[in-house]
């Protein structure tokens, strides 16, 4: 392929019907028959990212290596394709309403009238091709958020409409994911919601080529005559989405629906059989047919909606799968754990994650699920604010220092065993300002981290502002919790952990990140492996 191919995936009738798995799927698809292939998100919200949304907003923030704050189907997108995504593969209604301003401020335009046609199409258009600019990518699957219909989405319908002209019908594909409803009391699946979800694209000047539909139940080849008739597409271009006990197993029914097969076909591209599967095929087979299992509690704050902590839940699951262990998470709220339910609260599970988060709520529960961790000998592992709170918990419980806690929470403490880093201290704006992306870690060779990663330098993906303060190691060290893993430029402490426990980690850096089904991160192998020890 001379020419960089590009895809769209639009969404109707509903939201979180599943455009970023459905993108990841075929991305995965279509990266097994040998073509380079990325995806990138438009989101049709004004913020400028998701890194200043509550997380029962829009769910996890999630950080490429490169710093950026983005939307959390990147982290489907780099799970299941096993690439690292960057800044330029997220692009929301914020930063293209910021650069055309910009733009506009320096007299980019001469004069003229700033628009939405043609200025902010055309400056999503340009955000669209940017990463074909680099030859890297045989195909780009760009999904837009939203539904069509909503006023918020309309700039992108209307950039997708012209770029088909721009790039020429061969180089581009629409591919419109729907959702076919059961009604219980007819005993009926209904076409109706797809074809006026159709109608809205086609009064945008759209017309797509592939429909995905999701749906409950087997579709009839009758009623995917009737879609394709009434939907004006071809009979092979409806493509069945059912629904299926994980997230996992979509590509797999992509494959058998054709769902790559047809897009290669629609974008003129010479057909490639030999797909490797294979992998991902066992990984499957390992994930719904493991023989033991463990019980993970993940302690957090925000653990009524379950996206909250998407990477972290999906990166159990992949170092569940290669051990051979199905994964049994169970989120409890933080707020709701006292010194009086604590022991009620925690019994009879395998392993204790302490989430990330932010703010003084619900942080006193988090120190009360690390002592019990510590005391009772469970593997304990601690991501950001968790490592936070297990520094807490050891200096107040062993060393002493009982009014010990983070300058985060409060400025009166005698103790500051958590302090904001001295480069954050002048930062007063909140998006965008804090220690974002990849950095180094340097490991002591005789860790259990060391054991885990097997190698002495490291590099992962970090957000916060508050770390560990370095006055205080000494003491943590002599007393049983060591320094794992240092940054080597800043020496800033990355990893503690306690040698004498069977398994007691904390990392400032979020590892979850960096988890994917082909590789899982080998802190999440280490630790559920603990877990299954502990269980046996």
């Amino acid at each position: 392929m001379t020419k960089t191919k590009y895809v769209f995936v639009t969404g109707g009738v509903t939201s979180s019907l599943g455009k970023g798995i459905i993108s990841a799927s075929l991305g995965r698809l279509l990266q097994a028959r040998g073509f380079s292939v990325t995806i990138q998100k438009l989101d049709p919200y004004i913020n400028v990212d998701p890194g200043t949304l509550n997380p029962y907003e829009h769910g996890e923030c999630y950080v490429t290596d490169d710093g950026a704050e983005t939307d959390l189907d990147l982290g489907h997108y780099e799970r299941f394709l096993d690439i690292q995504t960057s800044q330029a593969n997220n692009v929301t209604t914020g930063r293209i309403y910021q650069s055309v301003i910009n733009k506009e401020r320096r007299g980019d335009y001469l004069g003229k009238t700033v628009q939405v046609i043609p200025h902010i199409t055309d400056e999503i258009k340009r955000r669209i091709t940017l990463l074909g600019k680099s030859g890297k990518y045989d195909i780009i699957i760009t999904e837009i958020g939203g539904t069509v219909g909503d006023i918020e989405s309309l700039p992108y319908i209307e950039a997708v409409r012209q770029l088909r002209w721009d790039l020429g019908h061969n180089n581009t594909a629409i591919i419109h994911l729907t959702l076919v409803p059961f009604l219980n009391a007819s005993g009926e699946l209904k076409t109706k919601p797809t074809q006026h979800s159709v109608k809205v694209l086609l009064e945008n000047g759209i017309q797509p080529d592939i429909l995905v539909l999701r749906t409950e139940h087997q579709l009839t080849k009758e009623i995917r005559k009737k879609v394709a008739l009434f939907c004006n597409v071809n009979l092979e271009s409806v493509i069945q989405s059912i629904d299926v006990s994980t997230i996992y197993e979509v590509p797999l029914l992509m494959q058998e629906e054709n769902l790559d097969k047809t897009v290669m076909a629609r974008l003129n591209i010479e057909p490639r059989d030999g797909i490797d599967l294979k992998p991902w095929r066992n990984f499957v087979k390992k994930l719904k047919n493991a023989k033991r299992e463990v019980n993970i509690a993940l302690v957090g704050k925000y653990v009524e909606l379950y996206d909250s902590y998407k990477s972290i839940l999906e990166s159990l699951t992949h170092a569940g799968a290669l051990n051979d262990a199905k994964v049994n998470v169970t989120c409890l709220h933080s707020e709701m754990i006292s010194p009086e339910t604590v022991n009620e609260d925690l019994a009879g599970y395998h392993g204790i994650v302490v989430a990330p988060g932010f703010g003084d709520r619900g942080i006193e529960g988090k120190i009360f699920a690390v002592q019990y961790a510590r005391e009772n000998e469970i593997p304990f592992f601690g991501i950001c604010l968790g490592l936070q709170c297990a520094v807490i918990e050891f200096a107040r419980n062993i060393l002493g220092y009982k009014d010990a806690h983070s300058t985060e929470m409060t400025n009166i403490t005698t103790h500051p065993v958590i302090d904001l880093m001295e480069e954050q201290k002048g930062v007063t704006e909140k998006g965008g300002t804090m220690r974002l992306g990849g950095y180094a870690c340097e490991l002591v060779e005789e860790s259990r981290v060391y054991k885990a990663y097997r190698k002495k330098l490291i590099r992962e993906r970090h957000r916060h502002r508050y770390e560990f303060n370095n006055d205080f190691l000494e003491e943590f060290e002599s007393k049983g919790m060591v320094a794992a893993g240092i940054n080597p430029e800043s020496n800033l402490v990355e990893i503690m952990e306690q040698p004498g426990h069977p398994w007691f980690i904390g990392t400032q850096f979020h590892p979850e990140y960096s988890s994917t089904v082909l590789n899982p991160h080998p802190l999440f192998i280490s630790f559920i492996k603990a877990a299954v020890e502990h269980a046996g």
